[in-house]
């Protein structure tokens, strides 16, 4: 793959508005069509995000609609749709990705107009096959989707629903549930990251540049984001219209264990680290979030006092981020609010984070420093730091 034309430039040198133009338009993305994650029991799974998040039920797929060897839950909030998959037998593909793995995001897949173009467009340029286009059918009319692999076992899955009115995908009928908790104001997904090994990250950044036409939004080395201990590097790629944004990390040699490396050792591999989703009104959403039992990362309590003099003034209480935990950062675009959960699973993987930008497109770096303290503090209090 031929990385050397790889475009990075910065928003800070170029203006944001250059970097999109630099992006390519023979792959059009709409947004994130879904999420799919391959869990050890979907069932107790889509409780737990249904009651801690606030997603609601929307598709099902098992034994009860024909499926035979996995089951799928759909959940949905605003324009969010997560898929939970779990196997059925032990022989199995999806079993085998959740030995290794635990849980964790199988699919990013992606809303386009024309699902065949998108293929050929992306494997003509070196994208390995997951599947070839297939036409999928009922009486809601059809899709079709095509699907090619990225980092670690992580592939994306080309999603063209433009004659389908049925509930989420044919083979899928909807699920009724009397259970289904208010929402928790989450409305899309903002970006995704993946950790990929030590090395490796500028073959991934050149991969959606020179296959998926993206381009550099903005690199990150381990001046910008390290402590004493642990750094990292990382590479932010989004494509043209900036719906679709996904850095990249990879681990930067430091005195001990990085966040990346201990994320690789136990996913055992590359993966999506985590799932930035925005909200309209932050405080609102952590509010519901922790009353619900989702356990966030402790900001430092120094961090609050010189946040304001470096953000200047904004909308919210500062007080009440204090409390919340929320931490504040700027660029010349604006401001932006964020939060990071503790992993959602056992294995120290997958997180989420949520966001609320107001103007600021950037991914807080002022906030990078708090960031790593705090997740070195969890990384000690599981001895692998």
């Amino acid at each position: 793959m031929d990385t050397h034309n790889l475009k990075e430039v910065t928003n800070y040198n170029y203006g944001i508005e250059k970097i999109f133009e630099k992006a390519q338009d023979f792959l059009p993305i709409n947004g994130t069509d879904y999420v799919e994650l391959y869990v050890g029991n979907a069932k107790q799974a889509a409780h737990y995000y249904k009651t801690a998040f606030g997603f609601q039920s929307l598709a099902y797929a098992g034994l009860e609609t024909g499926v035979k060897d996995h089951v799928s839950y759909v959940l949905q909030q605003d324009k969010i749709r997560l898929v939970l998959t779990t196997p059925l037998l032990s022989e199995s593909p999806i079993s085998a990705h959740i030995t290794k793995h635990g849980d964790g995001v199988k699919v990013i897949a992606l809303w386009v107009d024309d699902a065949r173009k998108a293929f050929q467009e992306t494997t003509s340029r070196g994208a390995e096959v997951y599947f070839e286009p297939m036409v999928e059918k009922d009486n809601d009319g059809e899709v079709v989707r095509a699907g090619i692999r990225t980092y670690g076992d992580t592939v994306h899955i080309f999603v063209e629903r433009k004659n389908y009115k049925g509930i989420f995908l044919p083979g899928y009928e909807k699920w009724v549930s009397e259970y289904d908790p208010t929402p928790t104001g989450l409305k899309y997904i903002d970006h995704m990251v993946g950790n990929v090994e030590l090395g490796t990250m500028n073959k991934w950044a050149g991969f959606y540049a020179d296959v998926m036409g993206f381009a550099n939004l903005i690199t990150f080395d381990d001046k910008d984001i390290s402590t004493q201990y642990t750094a990292l590097m990382s590479k932010v790629m989004t494509n043209g219209n900036g719906r679709i944004k996904f850095p990249i990390n990879e681990p930067a040699k430091g005195l001990k264990k990085s966040q990346v490396e201990e994320y690789l050792d136990f996913y055992e591999g590359p993966g999506c680290q985590h799932i930035a989703v925005a909200t309209d009104d932050i405080v609102y959403t952590i509010s519901q979030m922790r009353k619900r039992g989702v356990e966030f990362l402790h900001v430092p309590g120094t961090y609050y006092d010189t946040v304001a003099e470096r953000v200047g003034d904004i909308a919210e209480d500062m007080a009440i981020l204090k409390a919340l935990g929320i931490m504040v950062d700027r660029d010349e675009e604006g401001y932006l609010l964020q939060i990071f959960t503790k992993p959602v699973e056992d294995r120290p993987t997958l997180f989420f984070e949520i966001i609320q930008r107001k103007g600021a497109r950037s991914f807080g770096k002022g906030n990078f420093q708090a960031l790593f303290e705090s997740i070195e503090a969890e990384q000690a209090r599981r001895g692998t730091l």
